[in-house]
């Protein structure tokens, strides 16, 4: 399965990524997306007013929904951290961690436009879309 960061919602959405945005239109009809409860909170987070919040939580009813965080991720999300701390890279956003490491443990791959998950990809094994 693949999950996507609230950054490629957010492109489609804006309309600012065209590449990422073209791959995301493209796994919609595929039944290949898993929503989580994180990357909803993100991007309902963004919403311009209620009605654009109900709007988007009408659309993403479509995929199933996903819990990230639970007590064994949060410890292997803080390991991940640390092993990326030890090469000097930090990785500025507690959420991006937490869906990188979901993303790792449950073998789904990534799509995002956001350079936090680089490093996740290169020394830990995330697979990106």
């Amino acid at each position: 399965m693949i999950i996507a960061d609230s950054s490629a919602w957010i492109s489609l959405l804006r309309k600012d990524n065209v590449e990422v945005a073209a791959k995301l239109r493209s796994f919609i009809p595929r039944g290949l997306l898993l929503v989580s409860d994180i990357i909803l909170l993100e991007v309902l987070r963004g919403a311009r007013d209620d009605r654009h919040a109900r709007w988007i939580e009408q659309n993403f009813r479509e995929f199933p929904v996903v819990g990230m965080l639970s007590p064994s991720l949060a410890i292997k999300a803080a390991g991940n951290y640390r092993k990326l701390r030890s090469k000097g890279i930090t990785i500025r956003k507690t959420a991006d961690l937490i869906i990188g490491t979901y993303c790792i443990e449950h073998g789904h791959s990534l799509l995002h436009s956001d350079g936090d998950f680089l490093p996740m990809a290169e020394y830990l094994g995330l697979q990106i879309v």
